[in-house]
């Protein structure tokens, strides 16, 4: 049982491939974007996420739920925003089970600039159940000295969990602040320490 539970978590990266929303998208606030959304109960709280044509563009911890549609809406005030829920939710919500056997990949189609997409696709390789600071991933996105624009950026990632910002700590150890709680944070990691030891 150990060993398969092991092979069968990888790093993000293979289930997930980034789509950054075109310049247009961007400036115009969503406008031609239909997105689609609808809560579920996970292992971490209820959770909105939202998809455009495209892919994922949100995920988020919803413990309002209309705060969280208003969120939503404020980021993509052009859109057409409907309560629907797809399968690619179905299939997000597999990540939050003890098998990734049955995931198919997904694509996340979410708006940054280019430093915020290098920092996320710095974070989907950090691996299952490990743990690295936010000048390891200054150095692996070639920007050493950039580690406070880099927290920068993983406080902006728009899809919890998906792209894996709670697995980024302070050099020194300590947890340090996580958009959705330090509580929250500290829950995730010890789940997926827990996880790699079954």
């Amino acid at each position: 049982m150990e060993t398969k539970l092991k092979n069968n978590y990888q790093t993000h990266s293979h289930y997930l491939k980034i789509e950054c929303m075109t310049p247009i998208e961007y400036r115009n606030q969503g406008e031609n974007l239909r997105i689609h959304y609808s809560f579920a109960d996970g292992l971490f709280g209820k959770m909105m996420v939202a998809s455009t044509q495209k892919g994922i563009c949100s995920l988020v911890v919803a413990e309002n739920e209309e705060i969280a549609v208003d969120g939503l809406k404020k980021k993509y005030p052009k859109a057409s925003i409907e309560e629907k829920e797809e399968s690619i939710h179905q299939n997000v919500g597999l990540f939050f089970t003890g098998d990734w056997s049955l995931i198919t990949p997904i694509k996340l189609h979410v708006k940054g600039t280019d430093f915020q997409l290098k920092v996320w696709e710095a974070l989907l390789t950090i691996p299952f159940g490990e743990l690295v600071n936010y000048g390891d991933i200054a150095r692996q996105i070639n920007h050493p000295k950039a580690y406070r624009a880099v927290g920068s950026a993983i406080g902006d990632n728009p899809v919890f969990f998906l792209i894996p910002c709670h697995r980024v700590i302070q050099a020194s150890g300590e947890y340090g602040n996580y958009y959705w709680g330090t509580p929250l944070k500290t829950t995730i990691i010890k789940w997926e320490s827990a996880r790699m030891d079954q």
